[in-house]
């Protein structure tokens, strides 16, 4: 009687969650939202999640039905943190608006924050190299370290450019 009332309850709440993610069920983002050893899709839509915690639920009915304990257990568990993930998922959807693989400002975003990304990573060998300059006393090295700086330096003038291309592309997007 008690496992009855524990399905009829994670069915409420699976229930309740499915109208909670309704709007944004068949939104699709850049990347897999989460971890593969907690869902098994690799799929990018909000919907495809929510399904598998249906099949889920359904399997766990079926293990409660033939009184496989340690399958209970373990899937009434995963289900929880799943639904869990889902939760979460749906209350920062706000916060990952950007991250939309069907909106063209979503994708150029995503190359926003990887540029950013490059431009911090070429400024940080930057300094790295420079500060080894400063403790080498041999020509050659030295001048290997000027080349390097110099290789590093037009990268970066590079990839600020096509920063600056992108915030203008998102500019125009957004107008």
């Amino acid at each position: 009687m008690k496992t009855d009332r524990l399905l009829q309850s994670l069915q409420t709440r699976m229930q309740r969650l499915a109208e909670t993610l309704e709007p944004l069920a068949q939104h699709r983002t850049l990347s897999a939202r989460f971890d593969r050893q907690l869902f098994q899709t690799r799929s990018t839509v909000i919907h495809d999640y929510l399904q598998e915690c249906w099949r889920n639920l359904e399997a766990l009915t079926l293990f409660v039905r033939e009184q496989k304990t340690e399958q209970v257990a373990w899937l009434a568990e995963h289900l929880v943190a799943q639904m869990e993930a889902l939760a979460r998922e749906s209350a920062t959807w706000s916060l990952r608006y950007h991250d939309s693989a069907h909106l063209p400002a979503g994708r150029r975003h995503a190359q926003l924050l990887q540029h950013q990304d490059y431009e911090r990573r070429l400024q940080a060998m930057i300094r790295e190299r420079e500060a080894q300059l400063r403790d080498v006393e041999t020509l050659q090295v030295q001048q290997k370290l000027h080349k390097e700086i110099e290789a590093l330096e037009g990268r970066l003038t590079r990839c600020r450019q096509a920063l600056a291309a992108i915030e203008g592309a998102l500019a125009r997007q957004t107008r």
